[in-house]
Formats: structure tokens, sequence, C-alpha cells
């Protein structure tokens, strides 16, 4: 039957059932127990013992499937734990409640309450004598959602796609299980969860393209902010000397299966401390998470086996450079056979370009997706690193590191530049670069530098990605997998 004809049929029976009296969405329920609590307190009970239990037990959730049979019927009922058994007769609910439930569909909400038992296949089942409707459902249930071809429509009706799909509940209470995991990992080594606004005068703390929006009562442009950076820096110069937000930020960039324009990160701060010192924090924190999922460090991703077992490879740029593409190291030293080489390579550099920026694109074009096992990364070029500390011994270079896995990157960190003086040189360069059309380079922040000239102790931050970071640890290939409700292009438009 075509859906519009079930939906049809839906709704008369609804108004059917509403003319008769009927209340389709009460309110008045109390339940006792959840799937899971049922399954884990009687799943190894012999048949012989349930048969001895007198309690009665009560349970509410959707109707997955029924299996009729006349005068009885199993129901398949499923609620934010699991799913159980219900066990529906009509010589044991009466027949008034019988009548009702012979009017229901599979997707309706019901209640279920009576004695529990084990069916001749084995099957741990609940035997109602008492039903009620909670909530009617219009719509029928996709019947064959596994075999969607648009997988674009999992993400549009992300409430279909939780209903049918347990992998996909799966995911989201993982996420959440790995964000309480990095939040009690955090606490664990004393820093302060803090929050800082998500609404900023300036778009600071990272090289994106913010989204604008005006205040009306205060009469000035606000942009959605690209970072906390800034804000939480501002924090370990009054004292509190580790932080750390989970939070949104928001960039006006392109989609993809890695980016997404809303999408969270955790960043943290740790006063007297330096770049190296928190690779050695990262491995910990990451170790921690996986030994809680999975009990191993080792775990497949996408196919390709992943080994968290610390400690992990540490390169500089120029050396990932030169193992993975067999360059020269005379040619990462000049700019013009920099510039020659990456061209040949299949880059469109400009002439002038500074040497970092070459680089850097040589390294993200040609070597980042060769980066599968976890990677430290380090010494940025100071041109694509405007908040960094230079290195004491080579100055063109930061105390930084990105860590990559399967290709990706998945969190970026730095010494912090806490001399005002040298921002300010920073902030200038990167002006420069957007009066030549670079519409990601940092804007000045005069009041940022201000927060500097207060003195900032020696300190260390970092930006860890935490929806990539949850695709690796439950074997989702996009991004839209992980969040609830990407960003999308609606039909209209």
């Amino acid at each position: 039957m075509e859906e519009s004809e079930l939906l049809k049929k839906r709704k008369e029976k609804i108004a059917q059932m509403k003319a008769e009296g009927l209340d389709l969405y009460p309110n008045d329920i109390k339940i006792g127990s959840t799937t899971d609590e049922l399954i884990h307190r009687f799943h190894d009970m012999p048949h012989a013992d349930l048969e001895k239990i007198e309690e009665r037990f009560s349970i509410a959730g959707r109707m997955m499937a029924v299996r009729d049979f006349g005068k009885g019927a199993f129901v398949m009922l499923q609620d934010r734990k699991g799913r159980i058994q219900v066990f529906v007769r009509k010589n044991h609910i009466g027949e008034e409640a019988f009548s009702l439930f012979k009017k229901l569909d599979v997707g309706d909400i019901l209640f279920a309450e009576g004695k529990i038992f084990r069916t001749k296949t084995g099957e741990l089942t609940i035997d109602a004598d008492t039903i009620r409707l909670l909530a009617k459902s219009i719509h029928p249930l996709p019947e064959k959602w596994h075999g969607l071809t648009d997988i674009e429509a999992r993400y549009r009706q992300r409430h279909l796609d939780l209903i049918v799909n347990p992998n996909a509940r799966e995911v989201f209470q993982k996420r959440s299980r790995i964000i309480s995991l990095i939040r009690k990992f955090m606490e664990s080594r004393d820093f302060l969860e803090v929050e800082t606004p998500m609404m900023q005068p300036k778009a600071g703390g990272a090289m994106a393209r913010p989204f604008k929006t005006h205040h009306n009562a205060l009469g000035m442009d606000l942009y959605l902010r690209i970072a906390p950076e800034l804000y939480l820096k501002r924090l370990v110069t009054g004292g509190l000397e580790r932080v750390f937000e989970i939070n949104r930020n928001f960039r006006n960039e392109g989609v993809s299966t890695l980016h997404n324009p809303e999408f969270t990160m955790m960043e943290f701060y740790m006063a007297y401390a330096t770049y190296e010192d928190l690779m050695t924090l990262t491995e910990e924190l990451l170790r921690h998470i996986a030994e809680n999922l999975f009990g191993t460090l080792k775990f497949t991703y996408q196919g390709t086996l992943i080994d968290l077992t610390p400690p992990w490879p540490r390169l500089t740029v120029r050396d990932a450079v030169r193992r993975y593409r067999d360059v020269d190291a005379d040619i990462l030293m000049n700019a013009s056979k920099l510039t020659e080489y990456a061209r040949s390579c299949g880059l469109d550099i400009r002439d002038g370009e500074p040497l970092g920026k070459i680089l850097m694109g040589l390294f993200e074009e040609t070597v980042e997706e060769k980066l599968v096992q976890p990677t430290f990364i380090t010494q940025y070029p100071v041109e694509v690193s405007p908040l960094a500390r230079r290195n004491a011994s080579e100055p063109d270079l930061t105390d930084r590191f990105e860590l990559y896995i399967y290709g990706r990157e998945i969190a970026n960190a730095f010494s912090e530049l806490n001399d005002p003086a040298d921002q300010r040189e920073r902030f200038m360069m990167q002006l420069q670069d957007r009066e030549a059309g670079n519409q990601e380079a940092h804007v000045m922040d005069e009041d940022y530098i201000r927060a500097l000239e207060y003195a900032m102790p020696p300190t260390a931050g970092e930006g860890i990605g935490i929806d990539r970071l949850v695709m690796l640890f439950t074997d989702s290939p996009s991004i839209r997998d992980v969040i609830l409700f990407p960003q999308m292009r609606t039909k209209e438009g």
C-alpha cells in the first residue's frame, strides 16, 4: 500500500477513535521499569523460577512490530534502553481493552503491565493484564529504513533514524559517554570547567570565516564564535590556571564528511606547561577513553586497525614532508624552489607566497592522508600560527603540534604566545593577509593584547574536535553520523 494511502487510513482511524471519546494522548501514567532492567534481572532465570514470581512490572515504549493471531498478539516494545516482548491476550486484558488494542498501529506508544515469563522459544516476555495507549502515531514508520539509498533522509528526519535504527541510538549514547569521560578526566587533573561567550564583538582565536549577527539593543554587530581561545586565555591571566570548555563553535565554511558549520570542541589551557606536556596529556586522555569504551587501545575504524598505544610518533612538518614526499631538505628551506616543487605536485601557489604557507599547503594536500596511526606533527610555521609561541632556536617556527589519526586532524595545540608586543606584530601580519584577500586571517584584538599586558603566565593550550573524536570511537564515516541535527540545505532551498 502506498504511503499516502496508509496515511489516509490512519487519519480516518484516528478520527473514529476521537469520535468514540478515546484519549489518544493521556499524561497520567508512571512506569516502573525499563527494558534493560528487566532483561538484566531475568535473562538467565530458568522458566520454573520465573513462574514463581508474583510481582507485576510496568513498561512503556513504541510498538515496533506486532504478530497478530486473532485473540492474542505478541508486540515488540521499544524504550530508550532497548526492546522487550509483550503478550496481549483478549481473555487477559478484557474485551474493551483488546478492542482498543486492535485499533493500534506499529509506531504507537503503548503502556503495558503484567507478570513476566519466558515463551517456548525462550524469549523474555511481559504477560500484559493492563494496556493503555499513550500516544497515537499518525505517520507509518518506514518499513525498510536500513535499505534507504538516500542517506540524507536519516539526517533530515533524525527522529525516525533514532526510532528504527539501533546503531544510530548507540552512536549518540556513546557520544554522551565519551564527553562524560573527557570531563571526568579533565576534572581529575584539577581543570576548572567554564563557559565563555558564543557571541563576540570580534571573531578571534582561529583562522576561519565567522557568522555575523546584530544585537538590536546594543546597536552593534556580533559574531558567533569561531573559537573560545582568547577568552579562555583571559581567564588564565586572571588566575584560573587550568580551565577547559566543551561547547559549540561556528565557522562559515563548507559542509563535508569532516566539516559542519556548527561543531563541538573542547579547548583547555594549562599554566606553567608547554606543548610537549600537552602531547603526553593527549595520549593519556585518548587512552583513558579507549580503555573505558573498548577495554583495549586497539580498535578498528573503517576497516583499519588503530593502535593508541603510547608513545605516538612525533614528526616536524618538514620531516613529515621529507618522509612522505621524498623531497630534498634544501628545497624545503627555499621559497622559490618549494613553489616550483609544489606546483609540480599540482598545487596552485601564488607568486610571492611565504615559505611557511607553501610548506603547509604541500603538507595538507599530500601528507595528511598518510598519517593513519596517531602521529603528532610539530613545529608549524609562524605564518599559520598567529597565537603560538615562537620556537626558541628557530623563530620562523612555533612550538605547536597537531594530532592526526586516520589522516584527520583531531587536536591542535601550542605553547601560547604571551608576549603582547609579539602578539601585536602577529596580528599586524594577519591584517596584511586580510588586505591581500584572505578572509580567514585573524583580526586585530586590542582588548586581548591589553589582557596580555597584565602578564599571562607561560601556558599551553589545546583544542580537540569532539565530533571527529566521536567519529573515530564509533566507527562513523561522516561527521553527520555523530551530530544529531547536522546543518543541511532546506528542501525549499
